[in-house]
């Protein structure tokens, strides 16, 4: 395969997983697998892809600097809980060797294209009545705020999904201004945790850098999009893709 071939591919998986993730949520579902066929190792593409991806969340939180705006000043409290986690995640990916990881990559996958797939059944399920979004409800959004950044930090792919999670327990219920305060965190996660790859020496520069030059662009045009189409058939792509990979990844063991 030829180095222009290679770079023009993850330039192009980064803007499609970047406008995944300001519409539909899951674009590593699309960009950690094409890493990995393309024949990264498994620790080293994770590490690339969330170095590559958090230019796209920076794209995006400017597509929808208006909903940020509008939001709950208390909810800019969730990042602390998200650099902290993002740190602890960050940390276990490398203390993970590499036969472990490399084993654990299909089930990673399949638990972010289930949670993917099952996101709209998570929201209603966590919604609570607004009477009943007080201090001990934001408390509990922060410990699981840090669960699902120890989780961002270590894999990331489904992140976002949790993240709405999370703020369906809070009661909101605006899918963009929702959207735009998962990408601002995204942003807190992914730098913390692409940061920490880079100075222990996990990721590939230049890839990461072709990738992350498509995914700003796509997270600054799917933002607009997102206000003016639906997202079903990119939801269901990206479930598609899930599954293939797994299955693809589970047989080429």
């Amino acid at each position: 395969m030829s180095i222009y071939f290679h770079d023009i591919l993850i330039f192009i998986v980064g803007f499609i997983a970047s406008a995944i993730n300001a519409i539909a949520f899951g674009g590593s579902l699309v960009s950690f697998p094409t890493l990995i066929w393309l024949g990264v190792p498994p620790i080293i593409a994770n590490a690339t892809n969330t170095a590559a991806v958090w230019p796209g969340s920076l794209g995006a939180v400017w597509g929808y600097r208006r909903e940020i705006a509008d939001t709950t000043p208390r909810m800019y409290w969730l990042i602390v809980p998200s650099v902290a986690g993002a740190i602890a995640g960050a940390v276990l990916l490398r203390m993970t060797p590499p036969q472990v990881f490399e084993r654990l990559v299909p089930a990673l996958i399949l638990f972010a294209t289930l949670l993917f797939a099952s996101q709209g059944r998570i929201q209603r399920s966590l919604n609570v009545a607004p009477e009943h979004h007080g201090s001990v409800w934001f408390a509990a959004a922060m410990i699981f705020q840090f669960a699902v950044s120890v989780y961002g930090g270590y894999f990331g792919a489904g992140m976002g999904i949790l993240m709405l999670a999370a703020f369906a327990i809070l009661g909101h219920e605006d899918i963009h201004q929702m959207n735009g305060l998962k990408n601002l965190l995204g942003v807190f996660i992914n730098a913390v945790a692409a940061a920490y790859f880079i100075l222990a020496g996990m990721v590939r520069a230049h890839d990461a850098i072709v990738m992350a030059s498509g995914a700003t662009l796509g997270g600054v045009a799917a933002a607009g999009l997102a206000r003016r189409m639906g997202r079903r058939a990119v939801r269901r792509a990206v479930i598609v893709i899930g599954f293939a990979m797994t299955l693809a990844l589970l047989f080429a063991r």
